[in-house]
C-alpha cells in the first residue's frame, strides 16, 4: 500500500523526469536554431580580394564596422589579393556556408570571370548574393598630352594617331580593361590595352603621358581631376555625376549604349541559409542608407543602393551577359 510520503516522492520524481526531458528538448531545439535564428554568435570575416590600402579596401572597412555595429559582432577584414580578385573570391566560394565568411566584391568580380578563358569561379552557382551597397560611374580621362577636352576631340585625335592610342587598366579582366574594350568596339578606333598591377601604377603612367586614356574609378582618379592633372571627358553612368554636373555622359557625348558603372556589394558562399542572407541584407541596407557610409559613397560620386538579394542577383546576371559578349568580341583570354 502506497503511503502519502511515497506518493509525494513518486510525484516529485515524475516531475523531475519530465523537467529533465523538457530541458533536453529545449537544449536540442535551441541548438538546432542557433546557426540561423541566433546568428551571428561569433566574429564574421569579410574577405576583400584586393591588397590593403586601396579605395576598395577602405570602403570595405567602413562597411565592416557598420555591419558589426548592426549585428553586435566583430567583422574582421581579411585581404586576399591576387589574380584580379579571383583568389579571394575562390576562398569564399569554398568556405562553409554558415554566414561567417563573406566576400566584399566590386564590378571586377563579374568582369574578371567574364574575361577568363576558363573561369575559376561560377558567379551563379558558387555564390549567394546578399546586397549591393552602392554604385557609381567611371570617369573617362585623357592625359594632358592628348590636348583634348571632349569625346569628339578624342575620337578625332585617336583617328589621326598612326600608332594608335594606349589605354590603361588595373589589370587584365578589370572593369577598366573591359570598359576600354567596349569603347574600342563602339568606335572602331585603334587602341592598345596596357594592364598594370593596380590602378596606382596605371595612374602614374597616365600622368606622365606614357598612357593616353583611362576608364578610371572615381576614388582612383578624383584628386587628379580636381587638380587638373588629367582631362575629364565624360562619365559612363546613365546620368551626369553630382561631382561633375557639367561633364556629359557617354551617351550625351555621342557613344550610345555605354552606360557602365562600378559597384560594391557583399556575397556569401552558395547554400548559405536564407534566414542568414536576409538578416545580412537588412543590416547592410540600413548601414548603406546612413552616415558615415552614405556620405562616403556620395563623396566618391556613388549612390547608396538598397535592394533585395534577388535584385543583386539580377544585376550580376545581366552584367555577366554584357561583359561576356564584350570579352568574346574582343577575343580575350586573360588567364
Amino acid at each position: 500500500m502506497m503511503t502519502p510520503r511515497t506518493s509525494t516522492i513518486r510525484r516529485l520524481s515524475c516531475a523531475a523526469t519530465a523537467l529533465t526531458a523538457l530541458t533536453v528538448f529545449l537544449a536540442v531545439l535551441v541548438q538546432a536554431q542557433t546557426p540561423t535564428q541566433n546568428y551571428p554568435l561569433k566574429p564574421i570575416t569579410l574577405v576583400v580580394p584586393f591588397a590593403p590600402g586601396g579605395g576598395t579596401d577602405s570602403i570595405a572597412r567602413d562597411v565592416g564596422k557598420a555591419l558589426g555595429d548592426k549585428l553586435g559582432q566583430v567583422v574582421i577584414i581579411e585581404n586576399k589579393g591576387g589574380a584580379g580578385g579571383s583568389i579571394g573570391a575562390n576562398a569564399v566560394a569554398k568556405a562553409p556556408a554558415d554566414g561567417y565568411t563573406l566576400l566584399f566584391a566590386t564590378s571586377t568580380f563579374v568582369t574578371n570571370a567574364a574575361a577568363e578563358a576558363t573561369p575559376s569561379y561560377n558567379i551563379e552557382k558558387d555564390f549567394a548574393p546578399i546586397a549591393m551597397i552602392g554604385r557609381g560611374p567611371l570617369l573617362v580621362v585623357a592625359s594632358k598630352e592628348m590636348g583634348v577636352k571632349t569625346i569628339a576631340q578624342l575620337r578625332t585625335a585617336m583617328a589621326s594617331r598612326p600608332d594608335g592610342t594606349n589605354f590603361c587598366s588595373a589589370g587584365n579582366g578589370s572593369i577598366n580593361h573591359l570598359s576600354g574594350e567596349l569603347f574600342r568596339q563602339k568606335t572602331q578606333l585603334a587602341m592598345t590595352h596596357v594592364p598594370y598591377k593596380g590602378s596606382g601604377p596605371a595612374t602614374v603612367d597616365l600622368l606622365a603621358g606614357r598612357i593616353q586614356l583611362f576608364f578610371a574609378t572615381v576614388p582612383t582618379i578624383l584628386p587628379h581631376v580636381q587638380e587638373s592633372r588629367v582631362e575629364l571627358l565624360a562619365v559612363t553612368g546613365a546620368k551626369r555625376s553630382t561631382l561633375f554636373p557639367s561633364t556629359p555622359t557617354m551617351a550625351e557625348a555621342g557613344i550610345k549604349g555605354f552606360e557602365i558603372s562600378t559597384w560594391w556589394g557583399v556575397l556569401a558562399p552558395a547554400k548559405t541559409p536564407q534566414t542568414i542572407i536576409d538578416k545580412l541584407n537588412l543590416a547592410i541596407n540600413e548601414a548603406a542608407a546612413r552616415d558615415p557610409l552614405r556620405s562616403r559613397l556620395s563623396n566618391e560620386g556613388a549612390d547608396a543602393v538598397s535592394g533585395s538579394p534577388a535584385d543583386f542577383r539580377k544585376t550580376l546576371l545581366a552584367e555577366t551577359v554584357l561583359w561576356r559578349e564584350v570579352a568574346k568580341s574582343a577575343g580575350l583570354k586573360t588567364h
